[in-house]
């Protein structure tokens, strides 16, 4: 598709201008590789409205740097403070004076920095400049978090056959994560959750050491990284045959998650989406189970826009790559999540999670 970051850039730089900024300062690290490629853990960027770049960051990346970003930006290695060669080179920005701010993104300490020591720039607080762009996925974004779907259902698949009673949800993250490694995820993305028996009713579980006994409910969410660009999944499985309490509520999310996800569609309302599987939910009795939203966006973090909540009003975009999360969870008893990554594309959603629903029984 060849490299879209100039493209991104003017749009930004656009958007700055319709504003009536001078430019915009990025604190954010997935912004900032968005825009420029970078991919370090320490920069700083300044886009200008007439679509100039700089990137400042530290010797450790001074041939990464170059390398992942070439002349797309003014790159500046500094051996001292970022923010010491962030305020040199700005001066030789022409007509910068009055300039914008990730205000998501920026600790109170930095921003002391903005009021004292660039107190010669005027400065205004910006929400989401970046993130709006980075919604719509490109063909080459799509490719890298398909890739990592495909990353993490094939471990998915390497590990449910070594589970079993008796092993501690530590082993078995263990094994996923091994698993993750070996199939070509760069990192994880977030901390893999395993949670069996009553811990599956935590939706967000910190995977412990407690051993998985037969009849166990286990939930298992844990997502895959592709040159950045993530995926997220969730399977809940029973050790040993379910009871029919298990394939009550299984049943149940099951047909929560396939609904949502054949009806999700660009130019829906968040909020309309998440009614899909929470109505479906709240008709068979487990709507108060129900807690969380419905999904979330997917590409170089984990969560990122667009949300598919009650209280989100947004429209979804064309190209923008969401979760599709349905859950019950019983205090006590245990929970049930079935989580897929849908591609809103011009016509039909596109499932890149191409793994079972079906409850799998491992032993």
């Amino acid at each position: 598709m060849g490299d879209r970051r100039p493209q991104r850039v003017a749009a930004l730089a656009d958007t700055v201008a319709g504003m009536g900024l001078d430019g915009v300062l990025l604190t954010s690290a997935p912004n900032i590789r968005y825009l420029t490629g970078f991919s370090g853990s320490s920069a700083l960027a300044f886009v200008t409205a007439r679509r100039d770049v700089l990137l400042v960051t530290d010797f450790r990346y001074k041939t990464q740097a170059a390398d992942e970003v070439g002349d797309l930006a003014r790159l500046v290695v500094e051996g001292q403070s970022l923010w010491t060669g962030l305020w040199q080179h700005i001066l030789s920005l022409p007509a910068v004076e009055v300039a914008g701010f990730e205000s998501a993104h920026l600790v109170h300490r930095d921003f002391q920095r903005l009021l004292e020591a660039g107190a010669r720039w005027q400065w205004r607080p910006t929400v989401d400049l970046v993130e709006t762009l980075r919604e719509r996925k490109d063909a080459d974004e799509l490719a890298h978090i398909t890739a990592a779907a495909q990353v993490a259902t094939r471990a998915l698949a390497r590990t449910l056959p070594q589970v079993r009673a008796g092993l501690t949800e530590l082993e078995v993250a263990g094994l996923l994560e091994h698993a993750l490694r070996a199939e070509g995820s760069e990192t994880f993305p977030f901390a893999t959750i395993v949670a069996s028996g009553p811990r599956s009713a935590l939706p967000h579980a910190a995977t412990s050491a407690r051993e998985m006994h037969r009849g166990d409910l286990l939930l298992l969410d844990f997502g895959a990284s592709v040159s950045g660009y993530c995926a997220d999944i969730t399977r809940t499985v029973v050790l040993g045959p379910p009871d029919d309490e298990q394939q009550e509520v299984y049943g149940i999310v099951r047909a929560a998650n396939e609904a949502a996800a054949g009806s999700v569609r660009p130019g829906m309302r968040g909020r309309d989406a998440d009614a899909v599987a929470r109505d479906y939910i709240d008709r068979r009795g487990y709507g108060d189970a129900f807690g969380h939203s419905l999904g979330h966006g997917l590409g170089l973090e984990v969560h990122e826009a667009p949300r598919l909540s009650r209280t989100a009003d947004a429209v979804l975009a064309v190209g923008a790559v969401v979760t599709i999360e349905p859950g019950i969870y019983r205090p006590g008893w245990g929970g049930v999540r079935i989580e897929d990554d849908v591609h809103l594309g011009a016509g039909v959603a596109d499932v890149l999670t191409q793994f079972t629903r079906e409850l799998l029984v491992v032993d």
